[in-house]
């Protein structure tokens, strides 16, 4: 298969609240190519999320057993979970020539970068500060000092859209669901 035939990897970054998920949804609902890569993490499920689709739920014991065995492209540690991206899976995909979406924090997104330097890195912020608590406190998922917590952490993730390829302000759910298409068009058109 020549390189050209390869899927693109896509990586999603942003702080909590900002609306990756809704993107990501989007996203695979109107491009045909794309397959979400689904993270494994150790945290519980939040109400509605399923095992296999939104994560893969499993124990601290073999998250660990997995970074032992090299199966992860990127893992990190946050409010005492861990999150991470199955290796495995991933390659497959880009092999298959499908373009590969992992909605993931910047510390993954470096990590990526350092193993598959040609990934396309899309940073989405909120349009101001403002807005990113009133989407957080809306969510009703956290208390406030967990807010206070998931800003801080929006504060050093956006602190890092500079060594991403692109940052996309989620004014407009819309807007920015066209604009990231056309970024992913372009890297396309690029490739061949």
């Amino acid at each position: 298969m020549s390189n050209n035939a390869k899927g693109i990897l896509i990586v999603i970054s942003g702080p909590s609240g900002v609306g990756k998920g809704t993107v990501v949804d989007m996203l695979l609902n109107r491009l045909n190519s794309a397959v979400l890569s689904v993270s494994c993490t150790t945290r519980a499920p939040r109400e509605g999320e399923k095992d296999g689709k939104s994560y893969f739920f499993i124990s601290k014991d073999s998250f660990l057993k997995m970074i032992d065995e090299g199966g992860f492209l990127e893992y990190s540690n946050h409010f005492e979970n861990y999150y991470g991206t199955p290796r495995f899976f991933v390659e497959q995909k880009l092999a298959e020539g499908k373009d590969v979406i992992l909605e993931i924090d910047v510390d993954g997104a470096g990590h990526i970068r350092e193993e598959y330097p040609q990934a396309l890195l899309l940073m989405i912020t909120p349009p101001s500060r403002e807005e990113l608590v009133r989407r957080l406190k809306l969510r009703g998922t956290e208390d406030e000092v967990l807010i206070e917590q998931r800003l801080a952490r929006a504060d050093y993730e956006l602190s890092h859209s500079k060594f991403y390829d692109y940052t996309v302000i989620n004014d407009d759910l819309e807007q920015t669901v066209e604009n990231i298409i056309k970024i992913i068009e372009n890297r396309r058109r690029a490739k061949k």
